[in-house]
């Protein structure tokens, strides 16, 4: 696409792919578990969400996590504790889970019935750009009526897909100027 920025920040500019500010927003309305792996708490909470039914125990084995019944049993139990390298499969797994778990209601969320949700643009910091180098670029809002694909590429991690959704599904329909929102601080969802 001509708009695509080839060496963005070279001048001081500062920001975020939207794709990446996309995720972050998807991430927040999944719902993960704010308690950290590392606690107790947060361990027990993850286990229990991968092992509650056998689906969900499919789902986690699809996800990375490998380890026999038994294993599974002793960490619920307490008698033993993951190492570091299972923590972040358990980690990956859930997170791969809940992803899939929460497409479905996060597309009615956003979809609306086709009314779409209003999305804020909030322009990249130029603060540490020389001022001759300085664009205009404004705060923006714009209706995404469709995030089929951007919902299912970003459950299924996909961060690629989940770019070119982002640009070809939502960042395009700001005119001629969408290049300028490829980076951002942050993109807002009023969902």
């Amino acid at each position: 696409m001509p708009e695509r920025n080839i060496d963005f920040g070279r001048y001081g500019a500062l920001g975020i792919k939207g794709h990446e500010a996309v995720a972050r927003q998807l991430d927040a309305l999944a719902g993960f578990i704010a308690t950290p792996i590392t606690a107790r708490r947060g361990l027990l909470a993850r286990l229990h969400y991968l092992t509650r039914t056998a689906h969900a125990r499919e789902a986690a084995r699809a996800g990375g996590l490998t380890v026999t019944d038994r294993t599974l049993r002793a960490w619920l139990d307490g008698n033993r504790s993951p190492s570091k390298k299972n923590l972040q499969r358990i980690e990956t797994a859930y997170r791969t889970v809940r992803r899939h778990n929460v497409v479905r209601y996060l597309l009615a969320r956003l979809n609306r019935e086709g009314r779409g949700t209003r999305v804020e643009f909030h322009p990249l910091n130029q603060s540490q750009v020389d001022p001759p180098r300085r664009r205009v670029v404004s705060y923006r809002t714009l209706n995404v009526r469709h995030w089929d694909r951007i919902v299912e590429a970003w459950a299924n991690d996909d961060e690629e897909a989940l770019d070119d959704a982002w640009i070809s599904d939502a960042v395009v329909d700001l005119g001629s100027e969408w290049g300028q929102y490829e980076y951002v601080t942050t993109i807002g969802f009023a969902a």
